[in-house]
């Protein structure tokens, strides 16, 4: 008999909870968690289906191989890539639109706002079969804060248009407006053709919708609407329309809280998915999958939670050494923290290289900035911080005597070493 059949009840209780423990912060099968329950269908809401597994690969330090031709997994609060594929490359987003559409919305209006729902927001009855909408109908009034709900959950498209209207007077003032706010936060690979996606004519990258995802993560009200799993709205006549989150990572992937989904036949099956376990916050992309983004995502944090580690280079104020500039040298510290994830089976093989600003002067002024500490590993960056002065030498001490003793003093020892070179 093998000592695991020997243990007691109690003891193997005991040895189930650690197991469990220890699955629980590398990510737990799909099958040990509960599927979401069915999506209300219309008039209640709107067809989705939802797969009730993901095809997680287990914990491993190897980069995941995906089915998307696009992605990126990131740090949510320092935006450092750990993975990327074909990141930079335009492709069609769909409903990932309404990140977008949600940041300028919170941005620049208020939840408590109420919305006068337009003519053009609504979409006629017998155009709604396999098209998202909540069911808005012309003159309704409801809040802002339901519409963020309806587009971020359920990615209602009557919704987007409504809340576009709200904001800026009309759907095309509003897609202006987007394509202003993604050059404001440097998302050079995208352009913005509607507030919903539905026409599948705007483009973004994966590298982009990073960027977007971390500034609408930092907006008020943003996270907590996209980590909800069912919402209700008041109907014009009464009662509720019923809503359920898209997102199936917040059923079947430990820690996930958002953030948003997508899909037409020409954008494949995207996700913006993030996640949080003991403090770290990743971010994954997962553009254009052929059949399932929500495996790709789950995969892409899986790996950024179990292959890299948290490690701190250098702390501010922590001595660097000296380094020499035109005319000196001065002795240096760190001018703030560096801290990266890292890979944890290459922790040796990081390098660290101290690059002189050539501009710096001596003699500089303490807590000048004079060079950098660049730290990266064999073909990835992980980061810089500043080197700056921490003290510089005195001058040499000047006698009290004046200036024309001084002078005097010097030419007498000039003469002298005159007479007697002269002199042999």
């Amino acid at each position: 008999m093998t000592r695991a059949r020997s243990l007691s009840g109690r003891a193997a209780l005991a040895v189930l909870a650690v197991v469990l423990a220890q699955a629980s912060l590398v990510g737990l099968a799909s099958a040990q968690l509960a599927p979401p329950p069915p999506t209300p269908v219309p008039p209640d809401g709107s067809l989705s289906p939802f797969p009730h597994a993901l095809d997680t690969p287990t914990a491993s330090t190897a980069a995941p191989d995906l089915s998307a031709p696009s992605a990126v997994l990131a740090d949510l609060d320092s935006g450092q890539v750990l993975f990327e594929k074909d990141a930079r490359s335009p492709q069609p987003i769909a409903s990932l639109t309404k990140i977008m559409t949600a940041l300028l919305v919170l941005e620049q209006s208020d939840p408590s706002d109420v919305v006068t729902v337009p003519e053009d927001a609504v979409i006629p009855e017998d155009d709604r079969p396999g098209i998202s909408a909540l069911g808005l109908e012309v003159g309704e009034r409801i809040g802002v804060e339901d519409l963020l709900y309806a587009l971020l959950l359920q990615s209602a498209n009557d919704a987007a248009v409504a809340l576009a209207d709200h904001v800026s007077g009309s759907e095309s003032r509003f897609v202006k407006r987007m394509n202003i706010r993604a050059a404001e936060l440097g998302m050079r690979g995208t352009r913005f053709r509607s507030p919903n996606g539905l026409d599948d004519r705007g483009y973004s990258t994966a590298s982009d919708l990073m960027t977007l995802t971390r500034v609408a993560m930092s907006t008020r009200g943003f996270p907590d609407i996209v980590s909800t799993e069912f919402h209700s709205i008041p109907a014009p006549g009464g009662g509720e329309r019923d809503i359920q989150n898209r997102d199936v990572m917040l059923w079947l992937y430990p820690g996930a809280t958002g953030v948003k989904t997508g899909y037409t036949s020409s954008a494949g099956y995207c996700v913006v998915a993030t996640a949080e376990r003991a403090g770290r916050r990743l971010v994954a992309v997962v553009l254009g999958a052929p059949s399932d983004a929500f495996s790709d995502a789950a995969a892409l944090l899986e790996h950024g939670f179990t292959a890299f580690t948290q490690h701190l280079f250098v702390r501010e104020g922590e001595p660097t050494g000296v380094i020499s500039l035109n005319g000196g040298s001065v002795p240096v510290e760190a001018g703030a923290d560096l801290s990266a994830l890292v890979p944890t089976a290459r922790l040796g093989d990081v390098r660290q290289q101290v690059i002189v600003d050539p501009t710096a002067a001596y003699p500089p002024a303490p807590g000048e900035r004079v060079a950098s500490l660049m730290v990266s590993l064999p073909g990835l960056s992980v980061g810089r911080v500043p080197l700056v002065v921490s003290s510089v030498p005195p001058p040499p001490v000047i006698g009290d005597e004046p200036w024309w003793e001084r002078a005097a003093s010097a030419i007498a020892g000039a003469v002298d070493a005159a007479v007697s070179a002269i002199g042999g």
